[in-house]
């Protein structure tokens, strides 16, 4: 028979779980909560009022964060490998003209290479 303080624990323990498991999608972008971010992963310079996840090669449309200021409040960093995350000090929004607005909150997120299987190839997802 469990203990208040058993079921307590446990009930502790899966939220954490559920926010480490954590997923945002808007269309082709993911992102996934994670709790660190590499120490080999080097921070990205942001040019202008715009962090742009993905171009839209099709469309000209992005998914992006804005700023009002130059803001460092969405940082973006990469490793060697290509592997990106993001670290996000307070909620944001991620942006798109063909897709919901996606409320990013704080913490550290990996951005997965998306990919699409054609019968001659995978290739990475093109917007």
């Amino acid at each position: 028979m469990e203990t208040k303080m058993e079921t307590k624990m446990e009930t502790k323990m899966e939220t954490k779980m559920e926010k480490m498991m954590e997923t945002i999608r808007q269309g082709d972008v993911a992102l996934l909560r994670v709790r660190e971010i590499p120490p080999e992963a080097v921070l990205q310079p942001v040019t202008g009022k715009k962090l742009i996840l993905a171009l839209g090669e099709a469309t000209g449309h992005h998914h992006r964060f804005e700023f009002r200021d130059n803001s460092d409040g969405v940082r973006l960093y990469a490793t060697a490998a290509g592997d990106r995350y993001l670290e996000v000090a307070e909620s944001s929004e991620l942006l798109h003209e063909e897709h919901s607005t996606a409320r990013v909150p704080a913490g550290k997120w990996l951005l997965p290479r998306q990919v699409e299987y054609t019968p001659a190839e995978l290739r990475r997802v093109a917007d």
